[in-house]
């Protein structure tokens, strides 16, 4: 029996959306699910959920919930986790817009940038705790995490434990899974594709047409404009949303409904991804708001409409959802599950978050990075992807801010935040960021009291 554990499972959305896609797999019936959160009562109206779903299904899967790790991690085979700490949004507020006041022109403040700072300074202590608990209990269980920043987590986490199998997912590379097909007039079976670099700072690397193994890249740079410069954005999804009272469901690895879209403004969500793909020749896997977050000029050519009217859905569609069990695969988990216990052959996964060993040229080893990788029953191993040069030397910014990142968490250190923030390229004045560091540690108690 493969025994699961999802830490964070008070959250309906990544509860329900994981409960979900392990239902849905032939090959991990009767799996032991342990439902983790700090919040009990949480914990139990998933598991509620699950248990209707269980019986309506005749389903053999056993589900509990606990708010003790250790039990819960006990004999586990996999771990997932996906947790937040505090008010999620406030925080974020915090992030996003506290730096800008100080004269930092951040387009966001999730990942990159000092808005990813503090926020690696929040979740990364509590992720490492979990990593503790899994070394002490079940050290050859497989960690899988969804929680953000994720190329600062992992690189921290495999700072501290070297040893332990933690991968980070994202399905941010779904864009080119949904896009490129149509982009090019084929069917999704006719291609394949690769990317590759930091998480949220991505690049398409190679597309081939399967018939013959040419390479499709240069007719996806052909057909960009035509295509991406009339496709819908978030300021359309939320005009849409507004208008019919309804959200379109957006994340996850499926088909995005756009048929309530009415009006489109041209390259809408992607000024700074039309601008990369015109001077770098390669295409962003992902939205300005994401992939701005790291580059010092992007204040100057983002979609900044479109990033306030991202963060606007995104905030409210995950107040007004309503979480269920569906039977259908959503992430990416469990098909790397299935093929690391044997029940499936191996095969290519599109996107892992892993330690950079040689993946990608010009970065070091102990930076995570994201690219795509074989799973098979040996494990997960990484695919070198070609990263073009200036791609790289944009990558090759955030090798210092990740490495005072994680050294100022493991360290505890107040003055190695404050070193964090000036190696970031992001970061264009030096004036004012021992305040700005002091104001955020009061602002953000308890979880950056640790910081002295």
């Amino acid at each position: 029996m493969t025994k699961i554990v999802l830490v964070g499972a008070g959250s309906l959305q990544f509860g329900t959306g994981m409960l979900g896609d392990i239902f849905q797999s032939a090959h991990l019936k009767g799996a032991d699910i342990i439902l983790h959160d700090i919040n009990l009562k949480a914990a139990k109206r998933t598991l509620g959920v699950a248990a209707d779903y269980i019986s309506a299904n005749n389903l053999d899967h056993k589900v509990s919930a606990t708010t003790d790790l250790g039990d819960a991690l006990a004999g586990a085979d996999f771990v997932v986790i996906s947790i937040e700490v505090g008010d999620r949004f406030a925080l974020w507020d915090l992030d996003w817009k506290v730096p800008q006041q100080y004269g930092i022109p951040q387009v966001y403040g999730e990942n990159g940038g000092p808005g990813g700072l503090f926020h690696s300074l929040r979740i990364v202590p509590p992720i490492l705790d979990i990593c503790q608990s899994v070394a002490d209990t079940c050290p050859d269980a497989t960690v899988f995490c969804y929680s953000n920043p994720m190329s600062r987590i992992c690189t921290t986490v495999h700072r501290k434990f070297p040893d332990l199998k933690f991968v980070g997912m994202c399905h941010e590379i779904v864009s080119l899974e949904r896009h490129l097909a149509p982009l090019l007039g084929v069917e999704r079976s006719e291609i394949t594709y690769r990317a590759g670099g930091l998480n949220h700072f991505s690049v398409m690397t190679d597309v081939t047409y399967t018939k013959d193994g040419s390479s499709a890249y240069a007719d996806v740079v052909n057909k960009a404009e035509a295509y991406f410069g009339a496709k819908p954005g978030y300021s359309e999804i939320l005009q849409a949303s507004r208008k019919t009272g309804t959200s379109i469901e957006t994340e996850g690895w499926m088909e995005v409904d756009l048929s309530k879209v009415e009006t489109i403004r041209p390259w809408s969500d992607r000024w700074l991804f039309a601008h990369v793909l015109k001077t770098f020749g390669a295409l962003p896997i992902t939205y300005d708001s994401h992939f701005g977050e790291y580059i010092q000029w992007a204040h100057d050519c983002s979609d900044h409409q479109g990033i306030l009217d991202f963060y606007t859905y995104y905030r409210n569609f995950l107040g007004k959802t309503d979480p269920k069990i569906e039977n259908t695969l959503k992430e990416r988990v469990v098909p790397i599950i299935e093929a690391l216990i044997g029940a499936t052959p191996a095969y290519e996964e599109y996107a892992v978050n892993i330690p950079n060993k040689g993946f990608i040229k010009n970065l070091p080893e102990w930076i995570c990075v994201e690219v795509p990788a074989i799973i098979d029953e040996t494990g997960i191993q990484g695919i070198s992807v070609d990263v073009p040069a200036g791609v790289r030397g944009l990558l090759s910014n955030q090798i210092g801010v990740h490495d005072m990142t994680a050294e100022a968490i493991l360290n505890q250190s107040r003055e190695l935040v404050v070193q964090a923030l000036l190696v970031d390229p992001v970061v264009i004045k030096s004036q004012g960021m021992e305040a700005l560091v002091d104001h955020m540690i009061a602002e953000q108690s308890p979880w950056l009291d640790y910081l002295s």
